[in-house]
């Protein structure tokens, strides 16, 4: 389980350590930094894919991307007694991403290329890297070190050096992972691939949720949410109907889903009280469709590890709410979940079995309600 996910220089990300827990709930005002956070988690997920780059550059590469305050405030400063202004850079600029679990820790450095040595000044160079065994990186948990281009591995005898020299934009983490030499990269790469991530489900009249598409076991829901009728069916044939038809039920009482084969291609049908036919995923509202893509999602039959949703209230009337939650809430029997949301119901709803966390705003710098910096988790970065 992770325990902590850290961040430093994205944004109004400043300086950011949060704790995490088996659910964990980041609400806060709009603008308060949870989409930013949001976006570490998909950017520190993308660094075992060699991703971090292209993501970055989606986002107007890495100066757009850095905290655009000063490197230090003076509490002057965050009173409002003196303006911001800019301080002397004692740093290098970076963009430092990393988290904690149980077991493993994590934690890469990206910073901008030498000056006319590239066209690609835009896109982020991998300064530093590190994996490390404990809750935070200290020498004696190092297990794998990277600097610049140079790669340094713990064996059973000490240190191994390796000869090769890893590209400037490729994570060691997709270099060097190997079951022999480096089982820790390759525990580290796969627990990072592993993440799920459900933001932005289109439910309009041209969403790939509301087609027929051909059926095929679907363990784990499409983003798009394209193979929503094949997953429910994986849900129910993998014997979880009956969770899949009390999700429902809570929801829509007296309603009933099943799948309509098609000559192969599978679709949606949601009978309700009243109504002499069953309706197709084309004909629902809004908020139902969401709430069955969240079923389907959150009932999966290949869980996964940590799974991050994003405003999962979107659409949904808040009588769905209390419904919603439950599906959150068993969720965790099998993932580590965190859920990004400004709805004071749905957080009220979990609140009891969360760790919930508030975030504001202060002199542009996105804050932790009621965590002061030394009660954050212990946390190092790796040196270049």
């Amino acid at each position: 389980m992770l325990t902590a996910v850290a961040v430093e220089g994205y944004r109004s990300l400043r300086s950011l350590v949060l704790p995490l827990e088996r659910l964990s709930v980041v609400t806060g005002a709009n603008g308060s930094g949870k989409s930013n956070l949001y976006r570490v988690l998909r950017l520190l997920a993308a660094v075992a894919r060699d991703g971090a780059v292209a993501a970055l550059a989606a986002e107007g590469g890495l100066p757009s991307t850095l905290w655009a305050g000063p490197e230090t405030t003076s509490g002057g400063m965050r009173r409002g007694e003196v303006p911001v202004q800019g301080t002397v850079r004692s740093g290098p600029v970076a963009l430092r991403l990393g988290f904690a679990s149980d077991t493993l820790g994590y934690a890469v450095d990206l910073g901008l290329p030498l000056p006319a040595t590239t066209m690609f000044g835009r896109d982020p160079e991998i300064k530093a890297e590190a994996v490390w065994h404990g809750p935070y990186l200290r020498p004696a948990g190092l297990l794998a070190e990277r600097r610049g281009p140079a790669l340094r591995i713990r064996g059973d005898d000490g240190w191994e050096r390796h000869d090769y020299r890893l590209p400037p934009w490729a994570s060691m983490l997709s270099e060097a992972a190997d079951p022999r030499s480096a089982p820790e990269l390759l525990a580290v790469r796969d627990d990072l691939r592993s993440w799920r991530f459900f933001d932005s489900l289109r439910t309009d009249a041209d969403a790939p949720a509301r087609r027929a598409a051909v059926g095929t076991r679907t363990p784990v829901l499409a983003a798009d949410g394209a193979d929503l009728a094949a997953a429910l069916q994986t849900i129910r044939e993998a014997g979880s109907g009956d969770s899949l038809d009390a999700a429902v039920e809570r929801a829509f009482p007296g309603s009933r889903l099943s799948v309509e084969d098609q000559d192969g291609r599978f679709a949606l049908r949601l009978r309700q009280p009243g109504l002499l036919r069953p309706l197709g995923a084309a004909e629902l509202s809004d908020g139902t469709l969401r709430f069955l893509i969240w079923v389907a999602a959150l009932l999966s039959t290949r869980p996964a590890p940590f799974l991050v949703l994003n405003e999962p209230e979107t659409s949904l009337h808040p009588s769905l709410f209390p419904a919603l939650a439950d599906l959150i809430l068993d969720a965790t029997a099998d993932s580590q979940l965190l859920v990004v949301s400004h709805s004071e119901a749905l957080v009220a709803r979990l609140a009891d079995s969360a760790l919930v966390h508030t975030l504001r705003k202060e002199t542009g710098e996105t804050r932790v309600e009621g965590l002061a910096p030394l009660e954050q988790p212990p946390w190092h970065w790796p040196s270049r």
